[in-house]
């Protein structure tokens, strides 16, 4: 007959169990939100504008560099600020557009496209005066946009929808939709390829190949190493795609000629918005945490050359490629209050 454990025994063990689920949920807590190695942001802050509304979420943003007109999807208010950063000011904010998301400003048509997820729409706007001018239905939960200047449409990723909503940027008509098989990602447009369409296949790890004509997916490119694919910026001149894993805080480098990943490098955690300035040959990375990493592009290989927190909130970036001036709209600037934060090159 087997003996019974002492009472003083089986407290001594059960402490011991305890202790060691600690030091496990711990460890789990401690690999979450660690970050990388912090490298001085090569940087300098310029300026800093006030931006109306409250404290709430900001989301994408997308420049007219000629007019040095930003616009700012302010997702918690459901509105589209305005802001000119040649003069400094707000030029007017937009309302009613629900959850906003996604901004795009398409100078040479004046107009701005914005996916207002609460209503599951592309909304048209007119760059010169801020008017609504139509209202086109997309798939669930539309989020970032791009434009293919030949065919003149405008492209919604549906992320719930797991598709791609193609809208003619002139009308307002949907001239398909293109399904992805998983949810939808960040999408971009590829001048150099022929003009195809990349499109982040983010619960897949994959990227998706879109012929813009046909409007099929003619390749599946998968993504070794990668958490949950959702940022996607490109170098087109060099063949080069950056896709930003939110999963696991990763960015790779994607050859697209050959279509194999020719390079990883460590992000704050939770990578959101990406902005590359093909002149200073730069990568500028935000993340949900408030992070920022700077990668140059030199001989189509990153170097890491600035890796901190920047601000609480801070995971929007535009880029201005003529100014090399870019852009962070925070919740919180130095007086507590919404900001657009502005940076130059040290």
């Amino acid at each position: 007959m087997t003996s019974l454990p002492r009472p003083r025994v089986l407290l001594m063990l059960a402490a011991v169990l305890l202790l060691a689920a600690a030091g496990a949920v711990t460890a789990v807590l401690l690999t979450r939100t660690s970050e990388p190695p912090r490298r001085a942001l090569p940087l300098q802050r310029v300026g800093e504008l006030a931006l109306p509304g409250d404290n709430s979420r900001f989301d994408y943003a997308s420049l007219d560099p000629g007019r040095g007109l930003l616009f700012i999807a302010h997702l918690g208010a459901s509105e589209v600020i305005e802001a000119d950063v040649h003069t400094g000011r707000v030029v007017r904010t937009i309302t009613g557009l629900s959850d906003v998301h996604g901004v795009l400003v398409v100078p040479s048509l004046h107009r701005v496209y914005a996916t207002a997820t609460g209503t599951d729409e592309m909304v048209t706007l007119d760059e010169d005066t801020g008017a609504v001018l139509r209202r086109t239905p997309t798939g669930a939960y539309p989020d970032g946009l791009a434009y293919d200047p030949v065919r003149h449409t405008v492209w919604t990723t549906n992320e719930s929808g797991g598709s791609e909503t193609v809208i003619d940027a002139a009308t307002g008509a949907v001239r398909g939709t293109v399904d992805l098989g998983g949810e939808a990602g960040n999408v971009a447009y590829d001048p150099v390829g022929g003009g195809q369409i990349l499109v982040d296949v983010q619960n897949r790890n994959q990227l998706a190949v879109i012929d813009p004509v046909t409007l099929a997916v003619t390749r599946r490119i998968p993504l070794p190493g990668c958490g949950h694919d959702h940022g996607l910026a490109l170098a087109p001149t060099d063949r080069l795609a950056f896709i930003a894993c939110d999963g696991n805080a990763r960015l790779l480098t994607l050859d697209l000629t050959t279509r194999r990943i020719t390079g990883t490098d460590a992000l704050g955690s939770d990578p959101d918005v990406l902005a590359y300035d093909p002149a200073a040959h730069r990568l500028y990375v935000a993340a949900e945490s408030g992070w920022l990493t700077v990668l140059d592009n030199r001989d189509r290989h990153l170097t890491v050359t600035g890796r901190a927190h920047l601000a609480d909130g801070a995971h929007v970036v535009a880029v201005d490629s003529t100014t090399h001036r870019s852009y962070y709209p925070v919740p919180k600037g130095s007086d507590s209050k919404p900001a657009l934060l502005t940076y130059r090159p040290r």
